[in-house]
């Protein structure tokens, strides 16, 4: 089956620094293209259709920016939101070629049911993406990790274990870092409330000023002296 590449329409924007709020208000979404060897350009995109085609693509697929007579292969990256509404205000978009092999982080998704955490452990996940190199259009959109062989406390599925056709991708991760494991609940320790001492609890001496305790020595001394001077 042929991977098909997604598309995006955009047009070329002369309007920059605070002066994009008009294109915002206008439903667009400033973004700027850049690359080794490319002279960045400002443009912009239909805000709705942004929002949608970076909700599928992400940051690790490949996409087409098309404007004019022109085709951009590009993969978004450093996306910015507004804080209310969650919509992209601001988008960069790296600019590749289509023959040189790049990095880019992959992210992982988890299927199927652990007998393990059925069993009463807790899955805990240890990574949620990795780091690939290939080229653009070899690129995964994500890697599926299937956590039913998880059946055991001992269980663990590792990088190396990822089902990522090797003979296209290069995963940077080490091949032994764990991706997901089970583990032992957590047992909450009782917690003993501490019991304030009174002052019926405190041997006395212990419940004197030094100063206190200094004359009661010098008394005693004074009354040995005295003793003795009978004598």
């Amino acid at each position: 089956m042929t991977k098909t590449t997604a598309s995006i329409k955009a047009i070329k924007r002369d309007l920059t620094g605070r002066k994009v709020r008009q294109l915002r208000h206008q439903g667009l979404t400033p973004a700027t293209v850049y690359g080794h060897n490319f002279t960045p350009i400002s443009i912009s995109f239909t805000t709705m259709e942004l929002n949608k085609l970076y909700a599928h693509a992400g940051e690790s697929t490949l996409v087409e920016i098309k404007m004019d007579d022109t085709t951009l292969p590009v993969l978004f990256k450093n996306p910015q939101y507004h804080p209310v509404s969650s919509d992209l205000i601001h988008i960069d978009c790296h600019k590749v070629n289509l023959k040189e092999k790049i990095i880019a982080t992959v992210p992982l998704e988890f299927i199927g049911e652990s007998l393990s955490v059925k069993n009463g452990n807790v899955l805990i996940t240890v990574l949620d993406e990795i780091e690939v190199e290939a080229l653009p259009t070899d690129l995964p959109e994500k890697v599926v990790v299937d956590i039913s062989v998880l059946t055991d406390i001992d269980a663990q599925i590792t990088v190396a274990d990822l089902n990522i056709d090797k003979s296209k991708v290069e995963v940077k991760n080490e091949a032994d870092q764990v991706v997901v494991k089970t583990d032992l609940p957590k047992v909450e320790e009782e917690v003993v409330p501490e019991v304030e001492a009174t002052p019926a609890d405190v041997a006395a001496t212990a419940q004197k000023t030094p100063e206190e305790l200094a004359a009661k020595d010098a008394e005693k001394s004074a009354e040995k002296a005295a003793y003795k001077d009978e004598k």
